[in-house]
């Protein structure tokens, strides 16, 4: 089984890279299933139920989420009629919309999408290693392939995040900084890891918004308007790959390999 996961997909430039390359990539890659953080695909804070339906007629099965998933006040309504559609599974009880999302992949495996987010240097939300044990016993027993969108701060936070739920998962990919990072591996129980997947949108500003009003804030520490940056667009992206033996002892697919993919509009 061959998985894409797309890192956080900022504005328009980011929509625009994914329109353009992720069919070919699908295509070529003859991947399975695509995955992408969404959250900050409406000019950079939040998505709309318009932009998540553009994003799922390109081509992705399953939208994650996090701490800007309710920027844009008419996804509210719309999130608990999207399953797809998801926000992290550790947000106060009653949040609309939920933090797992199950589906059959095209090669007819079936799978389990979970997002969590950490906790330090972030709101205070439920406990996401203790909401993943919950999450991970309540799945049925043909779900084969889990996938955990970490969406976190620290690096530190991810990492043990990771080494918890090493065997149980097939893969746990970090959100959230837009900064890739370059410590993808297969943990040795067979869950592939990274800490951040970076970011699909503009390089050329900081983390996707434009630098000039970043650096003026930083400098004078007034009120900003950010707009999205403009330049050096890129889609970062981890393609993982699992065992083809099939699940171990009613467990979940191994990892085989997971690899960082960075593609640029032409």
């Amino acid at each position: 089984m061959r998985v894409l996961f797309i890192g956080d997909i900022v504005g328009a430039p980011g929509r625009e890279i994914v329109r353009e390359r992720l069919a070919d990539l699908v295509s070529t890659k003859q991947i399975d299933l695509v995955i992408a953080n969404g959250e900050n695909s409406a000019a950079g804070f939040g998505i709309t139920p318009r932009i998540a339906e553009e994003l799922f007629s390109y081509g992705i099965d399953v939208l994650s989420g996090g701490n800007h998933s309710w920027d844009k006040r008419e996804i509210l309504e719309f999130m608990p009629h999207e399953p797809r559609l998801l926000r992290p599974a550790n947000f106060p009880e009653g949040s609309p919309g939920a933090g797992v999302y199950m589906g059959t992949a095209r090669n007819g495996v079936k799978y389990a999408v979970i997002n969590v987010q950490g906790r330090v240097f972030m709101a205070s939300n439920d406990d996401p290693f203790r909401e993943t044990d919950s999450l991970l016993a309540s799945l049925p027993l043909d779900v084969s392939f889990v996938l955990i969108d970490m969406h976190a701060e620290t690096t530190s936070e991810k990492i043990a995040f990771g080494w918890y739920v090493d065997g149980r998962v097939t893969a746990v990919v970090g959100t959230h900084t837009h900064v890739t990072t370059a410590d993808e591996r297969v943990l040795p129980r067979g869950t592939a890891y990274i800490t951040d997947v970076g970011m699909t949108g503009p390089h050329d500003g900081v983390i996707g918004m434009d630098r000039v009003a970043i650096v003026k804030k930083f400098l004078d520490g007034m009120p900003a308007r950010f707009e999205v940056a403009q330049g050096n667009v890129q889609m970062n992206c981890v393609l993982i790959e699992t065992d083809d033996v099939g699940p171990r002892n009613g467990g979940r697919l191994q990892a085989k390999s997971i690899e960082r993919v960075c593609l640029r509009i032409d």
